[in-house]
């Protein structure tokens, strides 16, 4: 018999108090956008590149919305939009669940894209900042799925298999956790190595373009291993929605990559 590690049984409520309930699953929101916010306003002070902290605080609203807005019409559009289109009441309903990372990333897009033209300042350098800080939220979104049994692996028979409490009596890869090592921590680290590096730092638009690639990379890896969504099923031969999505995002960051080193290129000519 195949040994199977015990699926840690955390309660996926903090507190319950009468209507208040607080969630594992917020507090990751909560604790993704002030620890990135303050990762950030480090960043700027150190160099800034025209943005400030004072910057920083006023987008971090602007940030919220864009992640929270953005996130819903993700998961509406490219997961489930014909239950949400026979009840459209139910896209209100966001404490029932229904996030996308993608769709969220297309909120903050927008929001640094206005928000850089509304203070008249170099959108990509605000972008690279908040490139930087963005895996900060994913590792702790992963491990609050993981806390809520959800979006869990493919059946598998590696000596760390889990047996989900709503993925059936089979082991399955925690791919949750490779998402939050590879999303999260190994994308930070090797962020902080290049901005680390001041002449790279100076290329604004490059390090977004390695998180976009980076991002894409490892969720279309670790897509390889995780189970389907189950109203979706694999959407195009083996491919699921989340690989197909990372096609587009790795192409906009190799663009930005290679444009950053493009310009280099004309400056030292």
């Amino acid at each position: 018999m195949i040994p199977v590690i015990a699926f840690p049984a955390i309660d996926p409520v903090l507190v319950e108090v009468g209507p208040l309930v607080i969630r594992w699953y917020a507090l990751a929101y909560v604790a993704g956008l002030v620890m990135g916010w303050w990762y950030v306003a480090r960043l700027v002070r150190a160099d800034g590149a025209g943005w400030t902290a004072k910057d920083v605080d006023d987008f971090l609203v602007w940030a919220t919305v864009g992640v929270i807005l953005g996130g819903r019409a993700g998961y509406v559009l490219f997961y489930n939009l014909p239950v949400y289109a026979a009840d459209p009441a139910a896209v209100l309903r966001v404490w029932e669940g229904g996030m996308a990372f993608h769709g969220g990333l297309a909120g903050v897009t927008a929001a640094i894209v206005l928000f850089g033209l509304r203070r008249k300042k170099g959108i990509l350098a605000l972008a690279d900042r908040i490139a930087c800080a963005v895996p900060i939220g994913l590792f702790f979104g992963r491990l609050a799925n993981f806390v809520n049994g959800e979006l869990y692996g493919r059946p598998s028979d590696v000596a760390w298999a889990m047996v989900f409490p709503n993925g059936g009596p089979l082991p399955r890869h925690p791919s949750q956790l490779y998402e939050a090592a590879l999303e999260g921590l190994a994308l930070f680290v090797l962020l902080r190595l290049l901005w680390s590096r001041p002449l790279l730092r100076a290329r604004h638009g490059l390090l977004t373009g390695v998180f976009l690639m980076g991002y894409a990379a490892a969720r279309a890896a670790v897509e390889l291993v995780r189970e389907p969504d189950s109203q979706l099923g694999f959407v195009l031969g083996p491919l699921t929605m989340g690989q197909l999505l990372c096609v587009p995002l790795f192409a906009a960051g190799l663009w930005l990559a290679l444009r950053t080193g493009a310009s280099a290129r004309r400056e030292r000519a």
